[in-house]
Order: C-alpha cells, then sequence, then structure tokens
C-alpha cells in the first residue's frame, strides 16, 4: 500500500483518484510513526515552501521521512512536494528542506511569463526504470514559478524547457521528484505514478 503524506498542503484528491484508476491501494497519512507500513510515500504540495516545511515540521513529519528514505524505501516528491526533497528554498525568503537531494529551489528570473504554467514536453536524460515507457518529446503538465536547480547532474532524469533547461524529473536510488502534476498529465502521468508504484512493489518482493 502507497502511503500520501497528508501535511495540509497537496492536492490529494486527484492524486489518489489517479491511484484508484491504476487499481493500487492507498492511504493518506500524517502521524510519523505509520510511515514505516507503507511500501512507498508519495509527498504533494501545492503552495508555499516555507508554510509547507512548517507543517512538515509541526507534525512530526521530517525525520520520520528522512529515516524512511534512509532505510531504502521509495519516496516520490511531486510539484512543491519535489522541491521539499532538496536542501533549500528562496520562495519568500531562505528556508532548509528534507535535505534527500542536494540543490536548491530557485525563483525563474526572465522576460518571460511566470508562473510556468501548461503542457511542456519531456527531454529524458537517462534511463530509469521510473521512466519505463516514457520518450522524449512526451507531454506532461506544469504548474510553478520555482524551479529546482540540482547540486549533481547525476540527479537529472528528464528536463523540460522553458526558456532555459528546466528540472523535470529527478532520482537517486530510492528518491524521486517530479516538478509537474503526473496525475493531470494523462497516458504519461499515468505511466509514471505506475512505475513509481511497480518500484513499490519490487521494495517488498
Amino acid at each position: 500500500m502507497i502511503g500520501i503524506i497528508d501535511y495540509g498542503m497537496g492536492n490529494l484528491y486527484s492524486l489518489s483518484k489517479a491511484l484508484e484508476r491504476l487499481g493500487y491501494t492507498y492511504e493518506f497519512v500524517s502521524q510519523p510513526e505509520r510511515l514505516s507500513e507503507y511500501s512507498g510515500l508519495i509527498l504533494p504540495g501545492v503552495g508555499a515552501f516555507g508554510d509547507a516545511i512548517a507543517n512538515i515540521r509541526e507534525l512530526g513529519l521530517e525525520k520520520a521521512l528522512q529515516d524512511y528514505a534512509a532505510a531504502g524505501r521509495p519516496i516520490l516528491g511531486i510539484c512543491l512536494g519535489m522541491q521539499l526533497l532538496f536542501g533549500k528554498s528562496e520562495e519568500y525568503g531562505d528556508h532548509v528542506g528534507l535535505g534527500l537531494l542536494t540543490g536548491e529551489a530557485v525563483r525563474f528570473r526572465g522576460d518571460f511569463k511566470v508562473p510556468h504554467m501548461g503542457w511542456n514536453e519531456l527531454q529524458v536524460k537517462q534511463k530509469h526504470s521510473l521512466l519505463e515507457g516514457v520518450q522524449n518529446g512526451d507531454y506532461v503538465y506544469f504548474v510553478h514559478s520555482y524551479h529546482v536547480r540540482v547540486g549533481t547532474p547525476e540527479v537529472l532524469l528528464a528536463t523540460t524547457d522553458y526558456y532555459q533547461e528546466v528540472t523535470a524529473i529527478v532520482g537517486r536510488d530510492n528518491v524521486f521528484g517530479m516538478q509537474f502534476h503526473p496525475e493531470k498529465s494523462g497516458e504519461t502521468g499515468m505511466r509514471l505514478l505506475r512505475n513509481f508504484a511497480v518500484l513499490c512493489e519490487e521494495v517488498l518482493a
């Protein structure tokens, strides 16, 4: 069973419905002591980084998520949830994230529309089982004003282009992130969610 972290700032409904369509069971979870019950965790997120990490800490989830990752269990961050996996963000001040991946969330800067909103093509950077069946040019749906500047290029699984190269999918060992909303990204998004669910099953096998 997959646990969807409920810390008060995630788009839980559409994500849960996507998992239902794929035939995977899930539960919403906010108690740190229960995280170990799940084969994998999804950390969604909509809103501001500072508010999100404050909620996570208030619920006692920060160390629990770090311990879960350290144990080799799969975690997927979505949109703001992906940014929370990294070390810091400059959104409305300087904020420290979960530190599961090296890098920082920075605001788009340039003479173009922000937020970046709409369908954009993926550019696959390296092969990974999370991207099974996903190809260059597949479209996914983004809504974000901040993007991740990764600390090490090895974590980049896919990028997109929005007046610059933008981090779209990251992964290192058992920690993954998607800047876009897979649950709103049609067949490609559903394929990615299914691939993550399969990774969760493999850990238990």
